[in-house]
């Protein structure tokens, strides 16, 4: 069986919109654990659990300074993501050629009413 556990845990990490909304906002600028709570309307625990499976996915790192946790856009640049999607997005191009090669090779009857 082929391992995908990688992909996994990417695409689980983007199937969340918060998670996704995150990513779009640390686009921006840095924030702090505390200010993704503020802008996401959550507890610090849930922005945290959140965060967690970002950062496991390389999506997002953390650094703690004093009390207080950072997070920046991680090193994940989806390359692998990017082209497993393309391999999957020709050979659904290839099937759909191939059945459209095989619908203009047979014939076309016409229903009489």
């Amino acid at each position: 069986m082929v391992q995908y556990q990688p992909l996994d845990t990417t695409f689980a990490a983007l199937a969340d919109p918060t998670r996704r909304g995150i990513l779009e906002h640390l686009d921006r600028s840095d924030a702090t654990i505390t200010e993704l709570a503020d802008v996401f309307d959550m507890t610090l625990t849930g922005i945290t659990k959140h965060v967690h499976l970002l950062e496991r996915a390389g999506l997002v790192v953390t650094e703690k300074r004093g009390r207080v946790r950072y997070c920046r856009l991680g090193g994940n640049t989806l390359d692998l993501e990017a082209a497993w999607m393309a391999r999957h997005r020709r050979v659904v191009a290839e099937r759909l050629d191939h059945l459209g090669a095989f619908l203009d090779r047979e014939p076309h009857h016409e229903e009489e009413p």
